[in-house]
């Protein structure tokens, strides 16, 4: 849904140092530079913007807003926090496990040298059961009825094998008929 965050500072080349080794730790960096007035970072393109605010006026704060971002490991979170606080930020919830964000949250919080409230977080999905095997589809039988050829017989194969059965008896003779018309048989 979102594309990029803005953050206010006063000073955009101060800001740059704590942001720079902050978002290194989480593996982001400077993906563009605006200077005096901005720097953008991200993974490859800009994500979370810092700037001077609109028109050069007095930086306030949100009242309880925070950006979120996110974690590869817990280790980048940790790092994320040691550079945080070492680059002039201020403590806001130290690593570790955020049971009431859910059982598989991990964060650490901490606020910018210009009272920006930022979090690093990494949710681990619950391990999911093993998968069981599927069983080998089974082969569908073919049906095919055979059929026995039979080979065709030549007239030379019918003569002989009838020369080999007796011979009938002789055939009764026809009776003879009354002659129609025409002289035919009726």
């Amino acid at each position: 849904m979102l594309n990029h965050v803005s953050l206010g500072v006063r000073d955009v080349a101060r800001a740059a140092e704590f942001y720079d080794a902050v978002l290194a730790a989480l593996g982001y960096k400077r993906v563009m530079e605006f200077l005096p007035h901005a720097i953008a970072y991200g993974a490859g393109s800009p994500s979370l913007w810092i700037q001077l605010p609109r028109g050069q006026q007095e930086l306030t704060n949100g009242n309880g807003a925070h950006i979120a971002i996110s974690a590869a490991s817990k280790e980048a979170i940790e790092a994320f926090y040691a550079a945080a606080l070492a680059k002039g930020g201020t403590d806001d919830g130290a690593p570790g496990p955020r049971p009431d964000y859910g059982p598989d949250y991990y964060a650490a919080f901490v606020i910018d040298p210009d009272g920006n409230r930022l979090e690093a977080m990494l949710v681990k999905p619950a391990a999911k059961p093993a998968a069981k095997k599927k069983k080998p589809a089974k082969k569908a039988k073919k049906t095919v009825k055979k059929v026995k050829a039979i080979p065709a017989k030549s007239p030379a194969k019918k003569a002989a094998k009838s020369a080999k059965k007796p011979a009938k008896k002789a055939a009764k003779p026809a009776k003879k008929g009354k002659k129609g018309k025409k002289g035919k048989k009726k």
